[in-house]
């Protein structure tokens, strides 16, 4: 019984490692994109927020440390898959940029790999005329 105790307890702790390992490596690469980038009133950030159901984006003047436009899949009832979600919160964060007369930002990832959701919203945001 001993054994199988120390079986688990040994499987747990590598989980929690991998786990705390995963998120060190988040925070590292997020750090390293925010060394090299900073929002200024004629080309904010365009900061990405992804969880597991929600996609949030924010237009971010660090010069002023202020929020020029956001827009979030929280309050809206949107249908379908995560790449879904992130293309329209990408087109509605250009509309909203171009109304702002914004045409230009810089990409933050937040630590992200540009992949499929990542993708998704970048595209939907070349799209509707935001240069990055």
């Amino acid at each position: 019984m001993m054994k199988s105790y120390a079986a688990r307890l040994e499987r747990l702790v590598n989980k929690m490692t991998n786990l705390a390992n995963k998120l060190l490596n988040r925070n590292l690469r997020k750090n390293r994109v925010r060394a090299k980038i900073s929002g200024t009133a004629t080309r904010p950030r365009l900061s990405v927020s992804i969880s597991n159901t929600h996609v949030s984006v924010q237009l971010i003047d660090d010069v002023k440390q202020h929020t020029i436009a956001s827009s979030t899949s929280v309050g809206a009832k949107l249908t379908g898959t995560m790449a879904e979600k992130a293309e329209y919160i990408g087109s509605d964060i250009a509309k909203k940029a171009v109304k702002a007369k914004i045409n230009e930002v810089v990409f933050d990832r937040n630590g992200h790999k540009y992949a499929k959701r990542l993708s998704a919203l970048a595209d939907a945001a070349r799209k509707e005329g935001l240069r990055f």
